[in-house]
């Protein structure tokens, strides 16, 4: 058998265990070994020592990825991106940000919820991962919104909705793991996220002032507030946005020259900075055990569906999947931009049965490489490029969709991690409570991503002027 039917083969065999219900890391794992034992199998003569031969070369370079790929300087960004997260909520900077948002936006029809995500994108901004963010909202936001008379599902679906705008207002994880993956950029890319970022958060916004102006008793904003009580309560929230001014300058030298360090220098200050704050504010050796805790399991996670993913990835180039994928779509006869869609509305499907990040690992080393052979080829100019701009700058662009993609996946039933935590946290709340909340939210997604994909300047520019 050729190997690319070995490969088709075995991809049909991974996502029927990812829907039987087996974790992506070890799904994956499992299907990469037994692929590359299959591959190797394949160029002999299928004898008993030929089968002994195949194992032990499969075996190897399974053995060597999760050192050889997990050792990659660029992921130690993600463990200091979490803690940076929590160690402000317990240092209890995301309450204080929280009250800020409400004194100053609570005014406007639905302004609580409107708060609710305005709180959410701040403190995206310091905590690299959206369950942390939805976690510690759903302590925070839902009990002020259910005193005035919100709707217990839609309040739930605030937060969860909410808490996926970490995944592109730096620092993300997620944004992380992409650039690794592709090969680009971290820091532009981390770049990149914030307007899109930005931009969502003002689409839901814009979405819950609309369904308070149309719908009777939805949303009674909250007034009262004076400039004086406005203006003390930022104080408490400023050290937010001085540890993001910290992380942003670092990386990239506003007054020309060098960088003052790399993005991964850069996570490291701003932890420090943070745990700074934390302990002068009052964190106990307890906030700080938790917090060290909760980042230690949400990293090993990650990197535990890193490794697993990475072995199915080594099988995929040994069965040259995403090259021949790549020549398929390149060869298509409908426009890039349309082909483009429909690779988006595939992540959207794909999303109801993965994990945001294990999706993006496991889909990336085929589709990246077919979106590029679209667009004409990394180095293309922008004159022969399909979608109007340079390689560079179409793999950020991508990475930006793809990336809001998974923000949609982490609110999609039946696996939409971001509302089994909410539902986790709050005893008051099902699952199937908070599914229902970010319904509406559902449709802000899907402007937001249209106008990312017909105004591409929305992601581009910020990063284009670095």
């Amino acid at each position: 058998m050729e190997p690319l039917d070995i490969g088709l083969w075995v991809t049909g065999g991974l996502l029927v265990l990812v829907v039987c219900g087996m974790r992506v890391a070890f799904a994956s794992a499992t299907a990469g070994l037994v692929g590359l034992i299959w591959i190797f199998w394949s160029k002999k003569d299928f004898a008993g020592e030929e089968f002994t031969w195949a194992l032990t070369v499969a075996v190897k370079i399974a053995g060597q990825v999760p050192h050889s790929k997990l050792s990659s300087q660029a992921l130690s960004l993600i463990p200091t991106f979490v803690l940076i997260g929590y160690l402000a909520y317990h240092a209890g900077l995301t309450k204080a940000l929280f009250e800020a948002a409400k004194r100053w936006i609570a005014w406007v029809p639905g302004g609580l919820a409107v708060s609710t995500v305005f709180a959410t994108a701040g403190f995206s901004a310091v905590s690299g991962a959206s369950v942390a963010t939805s976690a510690v909202f759903a302590r925070i936001a839902i009990p002020e919104m259910l005193k005035i008379g919100y709707n217990r599902k839609f309040a739930a679906g605030v937060v969860a909705a909410g808490g996926t705008l970490a995944s592109l207002i730096p620092p993300s994880a997620i944004l992380v793991i992409y650039a690794i993956i592709v090969e680009q950029d971290v820091g532009r890319l981390l770049l990149a996220g914030f307007i899109p970022g930005l931009f969502s958060a003002v689409v839901y916004a814009a979405l819950i002032i609309g369904m308070a102006l149309t719908i009777k008793g939805f949303g009674p904003p909250v007034g009262g507030y004076s400039w004086r009580e406005r203006f003390s309560a930022l104080p408490g929230a400023l050290p937010i946005f001085f540890v993001v001014f910290i992380i942003i300058f670092f990386i990239y030298n506003p007054f020309g020259g060098d960088a003052w360090g790399t993005p991964t220098e850069g996570g490291a200050l701003g932890a420090f900075v943070v745990l700074c704050m934390a302990l002068y504010r009052g964190m106990r050796w307890k906030e700080l055990k938790d917090a060290l805790l909760e980042t230690a399991k949400l990293s090993v996670m990650i990197f535990t569906i890193i490794w697993g993913v990475l072995i199915f990835v080594r099988f995929l180039g040994f069965a040259e999947l995403p090259a021949a994928f790549a020549e398929w779509i390149s060869g298509l006869e409908h426009s890039p931009m349309l082909t483009l869609i429909m690779i988006l509305l595939a992540y959207a499907v794909l999303g109801m049965f993965m994990d945001a990040i294990g999706m993006l690992l496991l889909t990336l080393p085929v589709v990246y490489p077919a979106v590029m052979a679209l667009n004409g080829g990394e180095m293309v100019s922008a004159a022969d490029s399909a979608f109007g701009m340079s390689g560079p700058l179409c793999a950020v662009w991508f990475g930006i969709l793809v990336v809001k993609m998974a923000e949609f996946c982490l609110i999609t039933p039946p696996i939409g991690l971001n509302c089994f935590v909410v539902a986790g946290v709050r005893d008051d709340l099902t699952v199937q409570d908070v599914f229902k909340g970010v319904m509406p939210f559902f449709i802000a997604d899907a402007v937001t991503i249209g106008l990312l994909l017909a105004f591409p300047w929305i992601v581009l520019w910020l990063p284009s002027q670095v």
